[in-house]
């Protein structure tokens, strides 16, 4: 029997955009002040409900702005919906922005550490996964360089490196592979088969659409924060490419 790892019920998030421009903190201050600072309302998410079984590969796809990156942040512990409920079982590593959990004036060195911490992980844990997180990385020449000097593709593998360095329950994956070359992407995507293998659950957002077809078993199809089609991968993955 399949168990829910994921309950999502009726998650609404909303968020107060500005409606005008202030070009300076005076500015600011004076029309909150005086009650003159407007600003628009706007879902990014609406009344969203699905479920996630244990081993499910589920991958995300939408066009830009349908709520895909604040679903997964919101499934990540990173927001909290404006209405509605999750729930989530089993632990979490998070790969949703490139750079996320690091401090870019530290060296690679320090923000395995660093990152590690932040995922729950000990020191001596890290000691030990240390050299295979570095060599995944491909970054043994990089290990004392501060990674503000880094590429955004240096920057995806080692978080993507210290993020699958011991199996999570759930792994949370948000478009970081898109700025890997393509052959460290198929280096991730044979870690990603790897970990479904031994049952990790995965929710994977891409807009390459043939890495979500190989990959999911399941698709959301966000449309302006709302589920449009939520199914099989390829029926869904079809209707989405037909969208006109």
């Amino acid at each position: 029997m399949s168990e829910t790892v994921i309950q999502v019920r009726d998650v609404s998030m909303h968020f107060n955009l500005m409606e005008e421009k202030v070009d300076s903190i005076k500015e600011y201050v004076v029309k909150l002040l005086k009650g003159k600072l407007l600003y628009n309302d706007f879902i990014a998410l609406n009344h969203v409900s699905f479920d996630v079984q244990k081993g499910d590969i589920l991958g995300f796809i939408g066009f830009n702005g349908a709520g895909k990156s604040t679903l997964l942040k919101i499934l990540a512990g990173v927001l909290t919906p404006t209405t509605g409920s999750v729930t989530v079982k089993g632990t979490i590593a998070p790969l949703i922005e490139v750079g996320a959990g690091f401090d870019p004036e530290l060296t690679a060195r320090e923000n395995i550490y660093l990152n590690g911490a932040i995922l729950g992980y000990s020191k001596a844990f890290i000691e030990q996964k240390f050299d295979s997180i570095i060599e995944f990385a491909e970054l043994k020449d990089f290990v004392n360089v501060p990674v503000k000097n880094f590429s955004s593709g240096m920057y995806a593998r080692l978080g993507f490196s210290i993020a699958t360095a011991v199996q999570p329950d759930i792994l949370i994956v948000d478009e970081v592979l898109s700025v890997g070359d393509f052959r460290f992407q198929e280096k991730c995507e044979k870690r990603i088969k790897e970990m479904i293998k031994d049952g990790v659950t995965i929710l994977l957002v891409s807009h390459e659409m043939k890495m979500i077809e190989r990959l999911c078993n399941e698709v959301i199809w966000l449309d302006h924060g709302r589920i449009r089609q939520l199914g099989k991968t390829i029926p869904v993955c079809e209707a989405y490419k037909n969208f006109k």
